[in-house]
């Protein structure tokens, strides 16, 4: 998507926390290059004005109501013609967050706190066609690269793991054989490199592959 004609970049923030909202619009607000033309306070709002402004660049929360930053890049991305250009501005940098957040199609990717020069900097680049992200966010990246994915199922699994349910119950969920999640069960601890359901827990949560309640 090309910036507007006028040459000033239009821009769609989506954030659930209005003190975010606020002070990104107002970092954004002293370019004379770039309009903020609507803020949303959670992901259905954020795709709902999304189609109503056709912004040049979208800022967009990992977590938020109704529909989480995730969801949003993936429909906005699927559906939407041009696609849209979508900067994930989060607190969030686990592995797994910037691996699923970049290949659902996101083209910046920034910390909350990020400096009001890289802000506009990035905003600027990633509505020419650029694809930016932090040094540091680059390394995240690097790194969970490097480690293999997990399964659908055994994600499922893991969740039920970090529950603390037995083999026998995670199976009587997930209506599989006992034996089919001890065999999913040492897939896991594979590919996460750990002794044990403590460590697999402890290593899934720091990578961001799961929540704990």
């Amino acid at each position: 998507m090309k910036p507007s004609p006028t040459n000033v970049i239009r821009v769609l923030i989506a954030d659930d926390h209005p003190i975010v909202r606020e002070g990104l619009a107002a970092i954004l607000g002293t370019q004379k290059d770039i309009k903020v033309v609507a803020e949303a306070a959670d992901g259905e709002e954020a795709c709902l004005l999304y189609d109503k402004h056709s912004p040049d660049v979208v800022f967009l929360d990992l977590r938020m109501p109704k529909k989480d930053g995730l969801q949003v890049v993936t429909e906005l991305i699927s559906s939407r013609r041009p696609k849209p250009r979508i900067i994930v501005m989060t607190t969030y940098e686990t592995e797994e967050d910037v691996r699923r957040a970049l290949r659902a199609g996101a083209k910046g990717y920034l910390l909350k706190g990020a400096q009001p020069e890289q802000i506009v900097e990035t905003v600027r680049r990633v509505a020419a066609g650029e694809s930016l992200v932090s040094a540091r966010i680059a390394r995240t990246l690097t790194e969970s690269l490097a480690h293999p994915e997990l399964s659908t199922r055994e994600l499922q699994v893991l969740r039920h793991m970090a529950a603390g349910e037995s083999n026998k119950e995670i199976g009587q969920r997930l209506n599989i054989t006992e034996h089919t999640v001890k065999a999913h069960v040492q897939s896991i601890l594979g590919k996460l490199d750990a002794a044990g359901r403590t460590e697999a827990i402890a290593v899934a949560v720091k990578r961001g592959l799961i929540q704990l309640a």
